[in-house]
């Protein structure tokens, strides 16, 4: 997770990319009410969605320290 802390810029891009397709994406899709096409457009928007939240959080992870045992 030290990559996406260090790589502000390229994180910020990725945040806006994946954040306004999937956003696009649900708006097409739903559009297309009744079809299973929308609804797999609508599907693959929601996890461009939380693949955005989950860029976002990345900053704040910290790593695990594992007990040896």
């Amino acid at each position: 997770m030290k990559f996406w802390k260090e790589h502000t810029g390229l994180r910020t891009a990725l945040m806006a990319l994946t954040f306004f397709a999937g956003f696009f994406l649900l708006i097409f899709g739903w559009k297309q009410t009744g079809t299973l096409g929308g609804l797999g457009l609508m599907l693959v928007g929601v996890a461009l969605l939380l693949t955005t939240l989950y860029l976002y959080n990345a900053r704040f992870a910290e790593p695990r320290n594992r007990k040896p045992r």
